[in-house]
């Protein structure tokens, strides 16, 4: 309980910068009722004292009640239009505010949860979720305070037209309420199962569509057909649950409310009978069931609508209280004027603590400027090495030092501001090939970015397309070549210009003479900055400085290229196994 009124609390925080709004749509809303309240009193008025009196009686307060009730018409027509409207809006804000605190957040997140994460799950907590956290937040309120002041204003008006009647009422309320509390705790635990099940659709959706040209490759649209099915399938089960259980909900109600009206058009007749009521009270108690049961109708809905919204903060919550395992320390420091001097003292790594270590007690120092290559087998560690530099994963024993700091004791951003990073996956963003490369440098000019691409052997192929720079790539620039999207990859480090480089097995994907064309501008790229090389063919890393072969249990060899071909060793092995296949 304590946790779901934190929880609670919490929700209600993200009505602060718009009270003004919040009180306003309370205050529409109380008119509302009101005027809901004030109608059937009106009529009752009409048949129990009007109808009574003479015709010119009649006639002469008829123009009186037609200006209140229009009047009352047009209060209820703004008040709705209010609370529709604007209240909406601050619904969307807070929708806005939400998805932009979550988006943040995710941005501070490490490898590691992601690791673990789904892009459509995820996709699924920043959109659905979402939606009906605020839908909850927008129209909870009101209609909480539409349904008390009904409730409460018929309750007194029909306290004062007859106390046997209202008693009638009243006696099918404790087995309404008992029953929802019932049915309640088993519509939560439906809805959160909902949830989880379209997250999981999502996911699925997100990994089909991303993988969509391999799918097509293999001619395999009917194996994707069929595993979709089966998540549909257990989506389609979590909903006829959740909605069997909304059935009953809604059922019961419905039918308890039914038979608060039996109740008292029963005992309204006895009481007709004995001569204790007249039929215009009789009349107008009916009319103000109505407003009694609308409200307790309206409260079902809201239901529905709380336990949407509710286990969609739940999961809102879930996302925003990880902490982020790599963040700056309390006294991080700017790590500025970098030489590039990079120290690893008996570095050990795992990915959890339940994992095998994938590097053990690593020592080895590259100095500025260096280029040093990083050559084993599969699994050895060599990405995860390069990846603690920047600190991707945090090292789980020793330390890694530039220029003499410990990576820990500086700030993330000044830390990989520094660090440039050519991967064999590119990664580029939808939109153009100018925004492509300018994410290197946000701020920097269009001339920054050509010169950057005639560095990167890019401008030429660029200047090929009809729209040049400002050719749309497609979704992660399908519609480029792999060595077109590596040139574009290496251009945005260009124009980043780190003093500390990565590459990490950039040209292993490519055809010999895309290779050719990006190893040169890596080259041009490296020169005079400290550079590690994780290298596939080992014939692109035969002028480094020093290669290092790293192997389960550390840097097993470490030399130029015809040193460590002298010594006979694992090197020679990897080398003469590669100059074989090709």
């Amino acid at each position: 309980m304590s946790a779901k009124k934190n929880n609670l609390g919490k929700m209600l925080t993200y009505y602060k910068p718009y009270m003004e709004i919040f009180w306003a749509d309370m205050f529409f809303a109380t008119l509302s009722a009101g005027v809901a309240l004030v109608i059937p009193l009106i009529i009752r008025y009409v048949t129990k004292d009007l109808i009574y009196t003479d015709r010119d009686t009649i006639v002469g307060q008829i123009p009186y009640i037609a200006i209140l009730l229009f009047s009352l018409l047009i209060i209820d027509l703004f008040s709705k239009f209010f609370i529709g409207n604007y209240g909406h809006v601050m619904g969307a804000k807070i929708e806005y505010d939400m998805r932009a605190e979550i988006f943040a957040h995710m941005q501070k997140l490490s490898f590691s949860y992601y690791d673990d994460s789904k892009v459509g799950s995820l996709m699924s907590r920043i959109t659905t979720d979402l939606f009906d956290i605020t839908e909850l937040l927008h129209h909870g309120p009101e209609n909480i305070v539409l349904s008390i002041l009904k409730i409460a204003g018929a309750l007194i008006v029909l306290l004062n037209i007859n106390v046997y009647l209202t008693l009638a009422a009243f006696t099918v309320l404790p087995f309404m309420f008992l029953f929802a509390f019932w049915l309640n705790r088993r519509m939560k635990k439906a809805f959160r199962r909902n949830r989880q099940k379209i997250a999981e659709i999502n996911a699925q959706i997100e990994d089909n569509l991303s993988g969509i040209r391999v799918v097509k490759s293999f001619a395999n649209e009917d194996k994707e057909i069929e595993k979709f099915k089966v998540g549909n399938d257990a989506f389609l089960a979590a909903k006829k649950d959740s909605y069997l259980n909304m059935g009953l909900f809604q059922a019961g109600v419905g039918v308890l409310t039914t038979l608060i009206q039996v109740n008292v058009i029963l005992v309204g007749a006895y009481l007709i009978a004995g001569g204790n009521i007249n039929i215009s009270d009789l009349i107008t108690f009916l009319l103000y069931i109505g407003v009694f049961t609308e409200p307790i109708r309206a409260l079902v809905d809201f239901t529905e609508q709380f336990q949407n919204g509710y286990s969609g903060f739940e999961r809102f919550r879930e996302i925003m209280d990880i902490e982020p395992d790599i963040q700056d320390k309390e006294g991080a420091v700017e790590l500025g004027d970098v030489k590039g001097n990079i120290r690893f003292d008996a570095v050990s790594f795992k990915y959890n603590e339940n994992a095998d270590k994938v590097l053990k007690n690593v020592s080895l120092d590259i100095t500025a400027g260096a280029y040093y290559a990083l050559v084993g087998s599969s699994g050895a560690g060599k990405t995860t090495l390069c990846s603690l530099i920047p600190r991707f994963y945090d090292v789980t024993g020793g330390s890694i030092y530039i220029d003499g700091k410990d990576i820990r004791d500086v700030t993330l951003k000044s830390l990989r501001e520094n660090i440039g990073i050519v991967q064999q996956d590119v990664y580029l963003f939808a939109g153009t090939i100018y925004e492509n490369i300018a994410y290197g440098k946000p701020g920097c000019t269009r001339e920054e970015v050509i010169a950057a691409a005639k560095e990167a052997n890019a401008h030429e192929f660029i200047m090929s397309f009809p729209d040049g720079y400002d050719t749309d790539i497609g979704q992660r620039g399908i519609k480029l070549s792999g060595g077109q999207k590596q040139r574009l990859s290496v251009a945005r480090v260009f124009l980043k210009n780190p003093p500390i480089l990565i590459f990490d097995e950039a040209t292993s994907a490519l055809d010999n003479e895309s290779e050719r064309v990006v190893q040169e501008s890596l080259e041009k790229l490296a020169k005079n900055r400290t550079t590690l090389v994780i290298a596939h063919r080992l014939t692109t890393i035969q002028n480094a400085e020093k290669i290092l072969v790293l192997t389960e249990d550390g840097v097993a060899e470490s030399g130029t290229h015809k040193e460590l071909l002298a010594k006979g060793g694992i090197y020679e092995h990897l080398y003469n196994m590669h100059v074989s296949k090709e």
